[in-house]
């Protein structure tokens, strides 16, 4: 039992870690493009990538599209 909280645990921080980086080196490449769409490193994201990983990092990057149209 106690095995598998470890485990979730584990991946819940490995997917904030890559969400996070991920994150990171989006808005780099947005912002070296100049696209003007930036994703802030806060909480919700950090929970967002945890919980969802990378669908939820796009998920986020979708949300600030389509708050510039």
């Amino acid at each position: 039992m106690a095995e598998k909280g470890v485990r979730i645990m584990v991946n819940f921080f490995v997917r904030v870690v890559v969400g996070i980086a991920l994150v990171f080196f989006v808005n780099e490449f947005m912002s070296l493009q100049g696209v003007p769409v930036q994703v802030g490193i806060n909480p919700i994201t950090v929970l967002t990538s945890g919980i969802l990983g990378v669908p939820g990092v796009a998920l986020l990057y979708g949300i600030s599209f389509y708050g510039i149209l």
